[in-house]
């Protein structure tokens, strides 16, 4: 296909991908609604960020050896599943705790009138990047989806690259209006009890994705 045919048919692939509800949209959803939009963005930006990272490898070859090796692909998951019990863990706990519940309320609030997240907020981009990264089924999915959106006589790197960066950006405008959307209840979300229902929740949903990475059979 010529590459403007490419472009707009990725496009829409990617669209529809970045509205399916998933990992990312729980992980940004909880991180807006309990330590604010900052935190929510940064998040955001840290998935995208994974995406890029994926779309990078998967032109360059690297990661098709997913594709074709166990080894590889098991370890990836066994890390990405760990890494997702862990996050989601720590969000159980924090529900089970209701001073966790203020502080984390008290933290918004000061976000909200002004205050910075400082390296907390910086630690949420690197969340949102190792919940891509360390997901195997993105890798794959990328090493499969790319190539059939290859436009004839273009740089192949570079274009992938290209069409990594607009999903990419569909996620960072997805990511955007997730996080406008919980600005009309903040007061309510500020409240200890539904920041620990939300950590419940989202903490419930990790360990779900995680344990389903962890046992799942590669077909």
């Amino acid at each position: 296909m010529d590459p403007l045919s490419a472009v707009l048919a990725f496009s829409l692939a990617a669209a529809l991908l970045t509205l399916t509800p998933g990992l990312d949209t729980a992980l940004v959803l909880r991180t807006a609604a309990v330590e604010g939009p900052g935190q929510a963005m940064l998040a955001g930006a840290g998935v995208s960020t994974g995406v890029l990272a994926w779309g990078l490898m998967a032109a360059l070859g690297l990661g098709a050896v997913l594709a074709v090796s166990e080894t590889a692909y098991l370890l990836l998951r066994i890390a990405g599943a760990v890494y997702l019990l862990w996050l989601g863990i720590g969000m159980l706990r924090a529900a089970l705790s209701p001073e966790r519940a203020r502080h984390l309320a008290a933290m918004a609030s000061a976000k909200g009138a002004g205050g910075t997240g400082g390296g907390r907020g910086r630690g949420w981009y690197w969340r949102g990047l190792l919940t891509n990264l360390l997901n195997p089924k993105v890798g794959v999915f990328y090493v499969s989806f790319l190539p059939q959106f290859t436009a004839e006589g273009v740089p192949v790197v570079a274009f992938s690259v290209g069409l990594a960066a607009i999903h990419a950006a569909m996620g960072i405008a997805w990511f955007a209006l997730l996080t406008l959307a919980t600005r009309p209840i903040t007061g309510l979300l500020k409240r200890p009890a539904v920041t620990r229902s939300l950590d419940g929740v989202t903490g419930a949903v990790l360990i779900g994705f995680g344990l389903r990475l962890a046992l799942e059979r590669r077909s």
